[in-house]
């Protein structure tokens, strides 16, 4: 017997005590010895205060005389036997000292009052009424057979029972081993606190591993899972009789809901479009302008269309709305004023003035930027136009030195890419006014393609200059030619030139040396070329003027024959039998040269012209029979 009163004892103790542990959780308290936790009565002023919702004044929060524990526990006994619960037989110093079991006997008592209580099934006590609940939900379990709160609960069934006809969704009860006791008990607890959040008050072994576990423990942790599930079933009955009446007034209320929705997002469109409209900027480009036009254009073609049969409909969706009511005999609907129709018609008014205001900034930006259009082009092509005079007429009047002008000619030439850049923007501009589709300017008779012309003379006018100044000055320099053999070649030179480059590819160089009489083979001819070209003075691979120039010069002197060089005097003393002094300085040959042939030519014997009377006549056909034999008898391959 002593053994037995001391097994339910301790399940109390350690089922109570887990009772009291999810009261106090939440100031975060927590006993680990029922007894001696309790003895000071802090923990069960806390206890009370938490299940009476009510504060039971000043206490010895940290009693450390006994008589502080004593009146805290009188303060907490107090309370209880105010509150009309009965008491017998318990005192402060059962609590103080430490007796087991009339605290467990008090425990009890609170969890009467205040858990178990108020189940109340069909006017029974609460005991009868917490044992009809199981055994009305367990009824149509074979297995199960509640007749009380203790061996009736030992395999574990009735506790899986509740939890399949309340959550059937948490438990497979058909599928359950019926003999496997212990863990269809264990089963039945972890889904009770992990998934129902039932407390663990009690352990399998307490239940099952005795023969008639102890009743207060069990009807302790059985109603925390008839106040679980009641409050279930009482959600369920709650929305049952919500779903009733939603389901009768669903179509009303969708109604309603439905044109607020509508009426909301047709009134949010019209705001946010009044408001683009009004943000609305223009980047000064017609493309630009012309899209916000298409834009708006677009609009009145869709949105607004749109929102023209969407006004309507709701106007005749609040109508239906309002009948529908009323066939139910319900309070009218009258939507909120900011979702009204007034509310409507208003936010629809301001918004054709917007539309009106926005046609007339668009057809005002596109007229401006046209005549924007036509000014900026016509000042640039104006301003261009003059340019490109001042560059041809600076050039038509080049006079004085080679050098200087090759040096202005050279400043001419630097100042054409500014106006290519320049020839970009009035480009851009032309294809904004094509865009634009301005075809007449009033201020400009300039065309862009008229301008890009003239241009391209003034460039080849520049580069022809600058071509034939520094041929001119590499000729000046090329001593041993005569003023026709240098025509001569600058001719050829410039006929075969065909691209303008100043410099002869290999097929021009060949052309033009057959067009001199210099006849080569292909191999020989490109021998000639890539050496002529690989000397300094020209782009790779091409022969420029000058090299072209020294080249014949080359050939030239080789073939300088008796014949050629008497020709040579001959066109120096214009034809006369003799020369001057003033002829031979005429032909630019230089001044030691000259000293030289007037000591080595004889003086001249004949008769002469008139305009040479006085001046010293100089004997070149001597001369030259002197080295070459006689002038007359002289054969064209004799050299000098």
């Amino acid at each position: 017997m002593a053994v037995l009163e001391q097994s339910w004892v301790k399940v109390q103790e350690k089922t109570f005590g887990k009772w009291l542990n999810s009261k106090l959780k939440v100031r975060d308290v927590e006993i680990k010895d029922l007894v001696a936790d309790l003895s000071d009565g802090v923990i069960l002023i806390h206890l009370l205060e938490i299940l009476s919702n009510e504060s039971l004044g000043r206490y010895a929060s940290r009693p450390k005389l006994r008589v502080q524990r004593f009146e805290n526990a009188n303060k907490a006994l107090d309370f209880v036997k105010g509150r009309g619960i009965q008491l017998t037989n318990i005192g402060a110093e059962d609590i103080v000292d430490g007796n087991r079991k009339i605290i467990l006997g008090l425990i009890w008592t609170l969890i009467l009052r205040f858990t178990i209580s108020d189940i109340n099934e069909e006017g029974l006590s609460a005991k009868e009424g917490l044992l009809l609940w199981c055994q009305r939900k367990t009824a149509c379990y074979q297995e199960v057979d509640v007749r009380d709160f203790s061996s009736s609960w030992n395999d574990g069934l009735a506790f899986c029972a509740l939890l399949d006809i309340h959550r059937p969704d948490l438990i497979d009860y058909d599928k359950l081993d019926k003999n496997d006791h212990r863990g269809n008990m264990q089963l039945a607890f972890d889904i009770a606190s992990q998934e129902i959040g039932i407390p663990d008050l009690l352990d399998v072994e307490d239940v099952c591993d005795v023969a008639r576990p102890d009743e207060r423990s069990l009807m302790t942790y059985i109603a925390y899972w008839f106040h679980a599930f009641s409050q279930m079933e009482r959600v369920e009955n709650a929305g049952r009789r919500v779903e009733k009446f939603v389901s009768n007034m669903q179509g009303a209320w969708e109604m309603q809901n439905n044109f607020e929705k509508r009426m909301k997002e047709l009134l949010r469109q019209i705001t946010a479009q009044k408001r683009s409209w009004a943000e609305a900027s223009f980047t000064g480009t017609y493309l630009d302008a012309k899209q916000q036009g298409q834009d708006f254009t677009d609009y009145k073609r869709t949105h607004k269309r749109d929102w023209v049969a969407e006004k309507s409909e709701l106007v005749s969706l609040l109508g239906n709305i309002k009948t529908k009511l009323s066939t139910y005999r319900l309070r009218p609907y009258e939507p909120p004023a900011e979702l009204s129709l007034e509310a409507l018609d208003d936010a629809w008014a301001k918004l054709m003035l917007s539309e009106r205001e926005r046609s007339q900034v668009i057809n005002e930006t596109i007229r401006d930027i046209k005549n924007s259009l036509r000014r900026s082009f016509a000042d640039k092509a104006n301003d261009f136009a003059l340019a490109l005079n001042t560059l041809s007429t600076g050039i038509s009047g080049l006079e004085g030195d080679v050098e200087d002008q090759l040096k202005h000619t050279q400043k001419i030439s630097e100042s054409l890419p500014p106006l290519d850049e320049y020839l970009g923007l009035i480009e851009d501009l032309d294809t904004q006014c094509q865009q634009a589709n301005i075809e007449e300017n009033d201020f400009t008779t300039y065309t862009y393609d008229e301008l890009s012309y003239e241009l391209g003379l003034v460039r080849s006018s520049v580069h022809k200059k600058l071509a034939f100044l520094e041929n001119q000055m590499v000729a000046r320099n090329m001593t041993n030619l005569t003023p026709i053999q240098l025509e001569e070649f600058e001719s050829v030179f410039r006929h075969f030139d065909r691209d303008g480059s100043n410099s002869l590819q290999e097929l021009e160089f060949s052309a033009a040396l057959a067009s001199l009489g210099l006849v080569y083979d292909e191999a020989e001819m490109h021998e000639r070329f890539t050496e002529v070209s690989s000397t300094s003075g020209g782009p790779a691979g091409t022969v420029s003027f000058e090299q072209f120039i020294r080249f014949m010069v080359d050939v030239t002197e080789d073939q300088n024959t008796a014949e050629q060089v008497f020709e040579s005097f001959r066109e120096v003393a214009d034809g006369k039998p003799y020369v001057t002094e003033l002829d031979l300085r005429h032909s630019l040959i230089p001044d030691e040269l000259i000293s030289d042939l007037i000591k080595s030519m004889p003086e001249h014997r004949g008769p002469d012209l008139q305009e040479d009377r006085g001046m010293p006549k100089y004997d070149y056909v001597s001369f030259m029979e002197r080295f070459a034999g006689d002038a007359d008898s002289r054969g064209a391959n004799g050299r000098l």
